[in-house]
């Protein structure tokens, strides 16, 4: 008998214990729990059920939560299967002691075999109020809304400067677009973002050059957007896309019958961007009929359409580019010297890419994000040694060149990475910079004493024993042949981090 109680003792204890885990795992999730008995009286809730409602336990359900009658009702009335087909496996809304919850209903067997239902809800106030905020904000919204259409019905002036600030906010998305695209933190890039902010503002005109694939449609499209104009329209030309004669009718217009098939007047650009801006890339290439034409919009604000003879005012900021010296096709009579005065005004000038070698770590980095989203791809790392690669080469086709390769690379990329498998270098193109070490000596005899030059090309070393060794500074020290407390003191000296070679810049 003894052993009997002993073990009854046992069970109960275990019993105990698993109720009290029980107790304490319900007390930990955020959802509200109240079990209900078949007397209709609360038998138990957990802690977020009492700090929301109170202790109701040993309470009749009815006086606090009568929302959910029916389902109790159901249950203990003999009918489970209503409880399953309804609340068991949804979510029900309703409102019990003014707080807006949703519940679901859960047959449950207590630990003593009476049946019992749970009821698990969730308070969803903060769900309601946001609700109410959304819903608000809609109606604030469409009143909004329905003020401005009212407006635009009631002025064609309103919707004209409305459309015009629509254009203008797009527009300035796509400058935010265009001043991400131009990458660079060298000191000649920093010096072009200066000039651009620096002269943009006023209302000269401007030249922009630099050799092919610098980016001069780019500087047009942010000195544009940070100009007083930039609400206004904006066109762009390639002179050398258009043959000579319907380039001239397509920037001054014709009049009727200025030519076969002109049966009426017909405005050109530079009326169509009257108070805006037009940019006039290759310009370098236009012929002498088409420069003197331009030479009078340039000098006195006025064009005179093909086939007409009375000048028209324009008001219109001429921004051009061009990869043609045209000093030298001044001296060559192949450009006219006062157009070239006339446009002349501000020079921007683009260094190519082999002058700012210090930004291709950021242009790699940046093309290959665009490229990877733009087809799909995975990958997250490009070896030091390509950077290496890239590093020596020339770039004649500059930042262009730079993206076509990229673009090439991540497309033929089969892993995470990029190969020397994945770069095809233009056939035009040199694959590397063999010169560079003695131009740069070079350009430097006369302007920095011996003592300078071997500095520079001490610090050079450096970088490139530790961009080999993946910033391992005791592998660079063992191959330069240095102790590694005299390498931390050069590496000092020049300013030079490890842990920034190692990330690739």
């Amino acid at each position: 008998m003894s052993n009997f109680h002993s073990e009854l003792q046992q069970t109960r204890n275990e019993v105990d214990r698993l109720v009290t885990n029980w107790q304490t795992l319900l007390d930990a999730m955020p959802e509200m729990v109240v079990l209900l008995r078949n007397d209709f009286v609360i038998e138990y809730m957990n802690r977020s059920a009492r700090e929301r409602f109170g202790d109701l336990c040993s309470r009749e359900c009815s006086d606090d939560f009568r929302q959910i009658c029916e389902d109790c009702a159901a249950f203990f009335d003999g009918e489970p299967d209503r409880i399953a087909a309804g609340s068991r496996n949804r979510l029900v809304e309703t409102v019990i002691n003014d707080v807006p919850v949703e519940y679901s209903a859960v047959p449950f067997v207590g630990y003593t075999g009476a049946l019992l239902l749970m009821l698990v809800m969730r308070d969803i106030s903060q769900h309601k109020l946001q609700e109410r905020e959304i819903l608000e904000f809609n109606t604030n919204i469409e009143e909004i809304l329905e003020q401005k259409i009212a407006e635009l019905k009631e002025s064609e002036e309103i919707r004209a400067r409305l459309s015009r600030q629509v254009n203008s906010l797009k527009s300035r998305l796509g400058h935010y677009h265009d001043a991400d695209k131009m990458v660079g933190s060298s000191r000649k890039m920093r010096e072009l973002r200066e000039m651009i902010h620096q002269v943009a503002k006023s209302d000269a005109t401007i030249l922009i050059t630099g050799e092919s694939g610098t980016g001069k449609e780019l500087v047009a499209n942010l000195v544009k957007e940070t100009s007083n104009r930039c609400d206004k329209p904006f066109l762009k030309i390639n002179c050398n896309a258009i043959n000579d004669s319907i380039l001239e009718s397509d920037l001054f217009g014709y009049e009727k019958g200025a030519f076969t098939g002109a049966t009426s007047r017909k405005k050109g650009k530079f009326e169509i961007v009257d108070g805006g801006t037009i940019f006039l890339d290759e310009i370098g290439d236009i012929s002498p009929r088409m420069q003197a034409s331009l030479l009078r919009v340039l000098q006195n604000g006025e064009i005179v359409r093909v086939g007409g003879t009375e000048p028209v005012q324009v008001n219109v900021r001429v921004i051009a580019a061009t990869n043609v010296d045209l000093a030298r096709a001044v001296q060559e009579n192949k450009f006219r010297l006062d157009l070239y005065y006339r446009l002349n005004i501000i020079n921007i000038e683009i260094p190519p890419l082999r002058e700012r070698k210090e930004d291709i770590v950021e242009l790699v980095s940046y093309f290959v994000k665009h490229y990877r989203e733009a087809f799909k791809k995975e990958i997250d790392f490009v070896p030091q040694s390509i950077i290496n690669r890239l590093l020596m080469h020339d770039w004649p086709g500059n930042v262009r060149e730079l993206e076509n390769l990229i673009q090439r690379a991540v497309l033929m990329a089969r892993g995470k990475m990029i190969t020397e498998q994945d770069l095809f270098f233009d056939q035009f193109s040199s694959k590397t910079d063999t010169g560079t070490a003695k131009i740069d000596v070079q350009s430097k005899l006369g302007v920095l004493p011996l003592k300078g030059i071997l500095a520079e090309f001490e610090e050079d070393v450096i970088k490139q024993a530790l961009r080999k060794h993946q910033g391992n500074v005791s592998k660079a020290a063992a191959e330069l042949k240095v102790g590694k407390t005299a390498l931390y003191d050069k590496m000092k000296r020049y300013g030079i981090s490890a842990k920034a070679i190692k990330k690739g810049y």
